[in-house]
């Protein structure tokens, strides 16, 4: 997913556009029409220019510039928010549910694994694990601070040892 930041300019930098036969004005071109953009305002996103009418979504033809300062672009397509989310929203399955995490949704990770929020849980207590909160990772399961396995706390990490065991972490 590419994001990109749209930005309003006014090109003449005075409340009315500025006139056509100004010499030293550069027009802009348009990127969605071709058109010379002489309107007040003009939108700039994806190292191009474009009109406020013309900078639409491909799939709902809303108008980019009225419903926020983010447009998507994947698959030669530029998107808003909703239909990029609709289209190829999807963070990946949650470690714990294995169940599929929408693109919009908040989420926790630890090594390389992404989890719900509500699933981001001790393995033992079942307590939910929130920034600032230590723990332990070990072979694949979370452990809070007060329940990871007495062997780590007494350093006998034979039936531990299938992956390597890691130091406690912290939840940012």
């Amino acid at each position: 997913m590419r994001q990109f930041r749209g930005t309003m300019v006014n090109p003449g930098g005075s409340s009315q556009p500025p006139a056509v036969g100004a010499g030293s004005l550069s027009w802009k071109r348009c990127a969605g029409c071709g058109g010379k953009i002489a309107d007040r305002f003009l939108l700039y996103t994806m190292d191009t220019y474009w009109h406020s009418r013309c900078l639409k979504c491909s799939c709902c033809q809303a108008q980019l510039g009225e419903i926020g300062t983010s447009c998507y672009t994947k698959s030669g397509m530029i998107l808003c928010r909703n239909d990029y989310i609709r289209l190829f929203g999807n963070s990946g399955a949650c470690s714990a549910c294995g169940q599929s995490i929408p693109a919009s949704e908040l989420v926790m990770r630890a090594q390389g694994n992404v989890y719900h929020l509500k699933c981001f849980t001790c393995s033992t207590c079942r307590n939910r694990l929130v920034p600032g909160d230590r723990f332990h990772y070990i072979n694949g399961s979370l452990f809070c601070e007060h329940d990871r396995p007495t062997a780590l706390i007494n350093g006998h990490l034979s039936s531990l040892q299938t992956n390597p065991l890691l130091p406690d972490q912290k939840v940012c």
